[in-house]
């Protein structure tokens, strides 16, 4: 069995829903060497979240956005978490309700996606810096 690990800093991206699964791809070119295997990403942080969804179509994470704004609210008089501001807590209940990983079968060298399928790094906050990401991949 072969194992691979590599950490990862994404720059700075706007609050939303982004497609990363090129920047994984590029980050771990080993997994080339892998006839079946699996391949896991790790989000280092709490206000920040992975999920794997649609690709092609941008509304699709558009609608994310709006749905999770809707679903868990800014400035709820209840949250006693507020220090670094009222995007603060929203984006830990967010990134609770999609976790910090994503776990992805590889085959053939290659991430074993759907062909509609994507690996969003989902930023909860407005101006939530740079994120560490670990890569790690396993097989034969």
């Amino acid at each position: 069995m072969k194992i691979f690990q590599q950490t990862i800093s994404l720059g700075q991206r706007r609050r939303g829903f982004h497609i990363i699964t090129s920047e994984i791809e590029r980050a771990l070119p080993q997994i080339r060497e892998l006839k079946a295997g699996i391949c896991q990403v790790f989000i280092q942080h709490t206000s920040a979240s992975l999920t794997i969804n649609e690709n092609a179509d941008p509304t699709v994470r558009q609608d994310f956005e709006m749905y999770f704004n809707k679903a868990v609210p800014e400035n709820d008089p209840d949250y006693q978490h507020d220090y670094e501001g009222s995007d603060d807590m929203p984006a830990h209940l967010k990134a609770a309700m999609l976790g910090s990983s994503v776990t992805i079968p590889v085959t053939n060298g290659r991430l074993a996606l759907g062909t509609w399928q994507g690996v969003y790094l989902c930023e909860h906050r407005d101006h939530g810096g740079s994120r560490k990401l670990v890569i790690t991949a396993w097989g034969e």
